[in-house]
Parts: structure tokens; C-alpha cells; sequence
């Protein structure tokens, strides 16, 4: 009780010293405009030289009348108030003493300075901004960190954005990111402890790799806009298919838009591969797990190259089976390169289906690549791709060895001389 008093009768003296230095300026101030008005008068008075006759005379002794009366009112004005704050000090002193409070005299109270300082600072806050100002009042001023309004890269941002500084240090390209179209300003409304670290705790725990995030997110970042109850039933789906949980973390680490596709959509994909090549579960599960990718794309190219497979190439449905299951990128294939490999293999090479079918890694082969050793076999006289012929060349081997070990061990040549006969080609 006895603080709260001593603090209320501190504030009372502060507003009370302002009050009266207000109040004395004021009737200073109209004093001396009196006075001036006085003098001015007197002057006008005693320059009679200027005025003549006795209505000038009285004119100025009644304006010197009014304003000896005006000075006279504001005196008075003036020590009536100067009364009243005497005897408003005085019951201050006496209620100091009666609660005993360690209050400082009335001269000690804080300046008059120090309680129009708020008022100060405000007034320097609107001062003209072309004002010179020191060096050091210059360093000293803080400007707030802001957002750019636009910008067309999201490198502006980095600094300013918490996520954004968390996606690179996870391994995120920004730059492949901000290519596409309300990509940057989806990424700059996401919050990363509400919105990102929960997916990401979410991917650790189906067991997907630390350093396969930065991968995930760069070509899938409206994985981080998905529920959580979303992601876990799609993998829920996936196990209940009997895909361990290790190849669940492995497809979603190589096919980032997998958890963004619902359970219908997953389920449909899988029935499609299994009854349009008539395969088992378990092949089913082989072909979708070495390529999860097949689950995401449409389904519109792969409808297609099982027609060239069959019409244009010629093959019969088991060899096709039989492709899918060794080289499951057959079904994804650009349509071009795969008719022209089989082309150069069927009709230069001389290799009968039967063949191709056995070692269909030559369908996902650079045709380059199969050209050049042709070409350099034929001319050395040992392309030879018959089995049940001497000097036999695998047709594995043929395409799956590197440069130096071809020469050696198939063309029986240095890997100079291979060199030199690509520049002929």
C-alpha cells in the first residue's frame, strides 16, 4: 500500500512540474507581448511629431490603460496558480510524511527533461529524412529484415526464409525448384517445423536414407503439402502387397511422386502390369520394385511399346514376358531408339529373336555403342553372334564390357587400334 502511494504521489509531482513550466511559459509569453505592445505604445506616444491634435493623445492613453489592465490580470493569473501549487506541494509533504514513504523532495523529482523524453524521441522521429546525421548515429540505426515483394529467383530469399536456409542445407537445388510455375511461393508460405521437418521425421521412419531428402524434395516438393495420414495409408497399401519395408523406403528414394498417388491409383497400376503381361504376384512385385517409376508415370507409353513389341518387332507374348522381367526399362523406352536397336540387331547383326529374348540387354544398349563394335568385329572378321558356331561372341558380353576389355578378349586387338577405326566410321 505504502509503495503504491509513493509511487502515485511521484507521478503526481512529475505531471505537476510539467504542468507548471507549461503554465509560466505561457503567461511569460504574455507578458512580454504586454510589455512590446507597451513600448510600442510609449514610443508611438512620445513621437508626436508623427500625431497631432488631442484625439491621437487619448487614443494612445486608453490602449495604455488596456494594457497595463491585460498585465495586471496576468500577474494576478499567474500567482494564483503559483498559490495553488505551493499548498498542493505542501499536502505532498505532509502525506510523505504520514506514510512514512522515502520519497524524494519536490527539487529532487525527475526533470522536466527527462519526462518529455518520450515526446523527443518522437519528434526526432520526424525529422526531415534528407537531415545530415553522424557516422555513428548512422551505424547505429537498425533497419527490419523484410521479405523482397518479388523477385524471380528464390537465392533473394534464402537469408530471410528459415526453410528455405533448411532445404539447401539438406541438399535441395533451389535453382531446379524455382523453374516451375508456384513452386517458390508454395515453398516461401511453408513453416519448417509445422510443415516440413513432420514429413521428414515421416520419411525417416520407413527407413528412407538422411541423405536422399535433398533428392526427394527437388523433384518432388508437394511431397511436403501431403498429409500424414495420406503418406502412412499409401505405405501401409504398398506392405500389404508384401513389399518389404526396405523396398518401400528404396522405391520411394527412386521414385519421389510415389507417396503422392492415392491407394486406387497404386492399386490400379499394379493390376494393370500383372494382367497385361500375365504375370504372377511375386513378378509383379519383382519388375515394380527394380522400377517403381512404372507406378507414377501414365500408363499411355507403355500401351505402346507392348505394341511395338508385338506388331512391329514381332515378338511373341512369352519372349515380351520374358524382356519386361529381365529389362523392366523396355516398357519405358523411348519408341524410336528401341525400333532402331532392334533393327540394327535384327537386320544388320543378323540376330534371330530367340537370341534377343535371351539377352534383352541389348534393347536397353546405346546404339552407338553397338554400332562401333560391330562395325570394328566385322572388319577383323570375328562378328560371329551364333551359339552353335566357332568364335561365338556373347551377345551379353558384347555389350556390357567396357572399351579395353572388348579389344582384348573379344576383338583380340589394343584398345589403340579401336580408336583409330572410330575415326574412319
Amino acid at each position: 500500500m505504502a509503495s503504491s502511494c509513493a509511487q502515485l504521489c511521484l507521478r503526481c509531482r512529475s505531471l505537476l512540474c510539467s504542468k507548471t513550466v507549461a503554465t509560466t511559459w505561457q503567461h511569460a509569453t504574455q507578458v512580454h507581448y504586454c510589455t512590446t505592445v507597451a513600448r510600442v505604445a510609449t514610443k508611438i506616444q512620445n513621437g508626436s511629431s508623427f500625431f497631432t491634435g488631442n484625439q491621437c493623445s487619448t487614443q494612445t492613453r486608453q490602449r495604455w490603460k488596456r494594457q497595463m489592465f491585460c498585465y495586471s490580470d496576468l500577474m494576478a493569473k499567474h500567482l494564483a496558480t503559483e498559490a495553488k501549487e505551493d499548498k498542493f506541494t505542501e499536502e505532498l509533504s505532509k502525506t510523505d510524511v504520514a506514510f512514512g514513504s522515502p520519497l524524494l523532495p519536490l527539487s529532487d523529482a525527475v526533470p522536466v527533461n527527462e519526462i518529455q523524453k518520450p515526446l523527443d524521441l518522437d519528434a526526432a522521429s520526424e525529422l526531415s529524412a534528407l537531415e545530415e546525421i553522424s557516422d555513428e548515429k548512422a551505424v547505429s540505426i537498425s533497419v527490419p529484415v523484410a521479405l523482397p515483394p518479388a523477385s524471380t529467383s528464390l537465392r533473394d530469399y534464402v537469408d530471410k526464409s528459415e526453410t528455405l536456409c533448411k532445404l539447401v542445407q539438406l541438399g535441395v537445388n533451389l535453382w531446379k525448384l524455382e523453374q516451375r510455375p508456384n513452386v517458390g511461393s508454395m515453398l516461401l508460405r511453408l513453416d519448417f517445423n509445422t510443415d516440413v521437418a513432420p514429413r521428414l521425421l515421416f520419411l525417416k521412419e520407413i527407413g528412407v536414407e538422411d541423405s536422399r531428402f535433398g533428392h526427394i524434395i527437388t523433384h518432388n516438393p508437394f511431397i511436403l503439402t501431403e498429409s500424414l495420414e495420406n503418406l502412412q495409408a499409401r505405405v501401409n497399401y504398398l506392405k500389404s502387397k508384401k513389399f518389404s519395408s526396405e523396398t518401400v523406403a528404396s522405391m520411394v528414394s527412386r521414385a519421389p511422386y510415389l507417396l503422392n498417388f492415392s491407394v486406387k491409383r497404386l492399386d490400379n497400376r499394379l493390376g494393370f502390369y500383372q494382367q497385361q503381361l500375365n504375370l504372377s504376384a511375386s513378378n509383379t512385385r519383382n519388375i515394380v520394385a527394380r522400377l517403381p517409376r512404372l507406378l507414377c508415370r501414365s500408363l499411355e507409353p507403355v500401351k505402346e511399346n507392348l505394341k511395338v513389341c508385338e506388331i512391329e518387332l514381332g515378338f511373341k507374348e512369352n519372349e515380351i514376358q520374358h524382356i519386361v522381367i529381365a529389362v523392366p526399362k523396355v516398357l519405358t523406352a523411348n519408341k524410336r531408339k528401341l525400333i532402331q536397336i532392334f533393327d540394327f540387331l535384327h537386320n544388320t547383326m543378323k540376330v534371330p529373336h530367340h537370341l534377343i529374348t535371351k539377352f534383352p540387354q541389348v534393347l536397353n544398349a546405346r546404339y552407338l555403342r553397338v554400332r562401333e563394335r560391330h562395325l570394328f568385329l566385322e572388319y577383323l572378321g570375328k562378328a560371329q553372334y551364333d551359339p552353335t558356331l566357332p568364335n561365338y561372341i556373347s551377345l551379353d558380353r558384347f555389350v556390357s564390357l567396357p572399351d579395353e576389355t572388348f579389344c582384348t578378349e573379344l576383338a583380340s586387338a589394343t584398345i589403340e587400334d579401336f580408336y583409330l577405326f572410330q575415326k574412319t566410321i
